[in-house]
C-alpha cells in the first residue's frame, strides 16, 4: 500500500511545478537546518513513510520518522528532515499537509475501531468506497493505519446486491427465483445482500445470503436479527451501515454485529500538526 515515486512526483509537482520562487531569491537558503514536524494532540500515525520520501526526494535527510500505525502523544515528533535551507522549504508543507490529513483519518478511524471493540471486542470497522475522488490509494493507507478495513475497494472484487439491483428484475419474486443460481455463481465470493427491514433480512438469509447488510436501521433492529441469525444461521454474518460514526458507534456495536460500515472516516478533518525549525 506504499504510495510509489510517481504518485509522490505528482504529488510534488501539484506544489512545485518548476522552483521555490521565495527561496531561490534568498541568498542564505543554501545554509543547513533541520525541519521537524509536531503534533500538537494525540494522534496515530500514517503515512510518515510517504512524508519522509518526499523529503528525500526534495534532497532533505530524514533524521527521525515515526512508523504508520503509532500512537504519537500531544507535542510528540512524527518527522525531522534536515538539509538545505531551499530544500526543507520545498519539502515542510507537502509533507506537513500530507500528514494532516493522513493523521486526521487514521486518527478517526482508530477512535472507532476503539469505541467498537470496547463494547464488541469482535467487532471491525470497514469503510466504504466513498472515498473523495483521486485519492484512494492515500486514504486507505491512512485508515488501514488507523485500523479500519476495507468494505468494498471497488466492485470487481465482491458481490453486494443493492435495492437498484432487485429493480432490474420484474418483481421481487422473479429476483428471489434467481438467487440460488447467483449463489451458485459466486463460487469463492461471499453472497451480501443489503436489506432494509427485518423481515426481508430474514427471508434473504432463507434464500442463501452469507452476509446482510442492514441499511439505516436502529441498534434494536439489529439486535434481534443477530439474536435471529444466531440461531437459525450461526455461520452467517450481520453488518450495520449507514449514518454511524464516531459518536454513535457504540450504540450498534452493541447489538453483535459483526462489522460496521462507515463513510464518516472520509470527513474526519486534519490532524493539528505544526512545524519546528532549527538552523545547524
Amino acid at each position: 500500500m506504499r504510495l510509489s515515486d510517481h504518485e509522490l512526483w505528482e504529488y510534488i509537482r501539484e506544489d512545485l511545478p518548476y522552483f521555490d520562487l521565495t527561496t531561490h531569491l534568498l541568498e542564505v537558503s543554501s545554509k543547513k537546518a533541520s525541519l521537524g514536524i509536531i503534533t500538537r494532540h494525540k494522534v496515530v500515525a500514517a503515512c510518515t513513510e510517504e512524508a519522509a520520501r518526499i523529503g528525500e526526494l526534495l534532497g532533505c535527510n530524514v533524521y527521525y520518522s515515526v512508523a504508520s500505525g503509532t500512537t504519537v502523544e500531544k507535542e510528540g515528533l512524527l518527522l525531522e528532515l534536515q538539509g538545505s535551507g531551499e530544500a526543507l522549504h520545498q519539502a515542510w508543507k507537502l509533507c506537513q499537509v500530507l500528514l494532516e490529513y493522513a493523521c486526521g483519518m487514521s486518527s478517526y478511524a482508530n477512535a472507532m475501531v476503539q469505541n467498537a471493540r470496547s463494547v464488541n471486542p469482535d467487532c471491525e470497522v470497514l469503510v466504504t468506497r466513498k472515498s473523495f475522488p483521486f485519492a484512494k490509494r492515500f486514504a486507505m493507507r491512512a485508515l488501514l493505519s488507523g485500523g479500519a478495513m476495507p468494505h468494498r475497494l471497488g466492485l470487481s472484487e465482491s458481490v453486494l446486491i443493492f435495492g437498484h439491483h432487485r429493480a432490474l428484475y420484474e418483481d421481487e419474486a422473479a429476483f428471489e427465483a434467481a438467487l440460488p443460481q447467483i449463489k451458485k455463481r459466486c463460487v469463492e465470493k461471499k453472497l451480501v445482500i443489503e436489506s432494509e427491514t427485518l423481515e426481508d433480512a430474514k427471508q434473504m438469509l432463507t434464500l442463501g445470503a452469507d452476509v446482510i447488510q442492514m441499511d439505516k436501521s436502529r441498534p434494536e433492529v439489529l439486535t434481534e436479527l443477530v439474536a435471529y441469525k444466531r440461531e437459525q444461521f450461526p455461520n452467517s454474518v450481520i453488518i450495520a451501515a449507514g449514518g454511524i460514526n464516531r459518536e454513535n458507534v457504540v450504540q450498534y456495536a452493541q447489538s453483535g454485529v459483526e462489522a460496521i460500515v462507515t463513510s464518516s472516516v472520509y470527513q474526519a478533518g486534519m490532524a493539528d500538526l505544526t512545524s519546528k525549525w532549527k538552523n545547524l
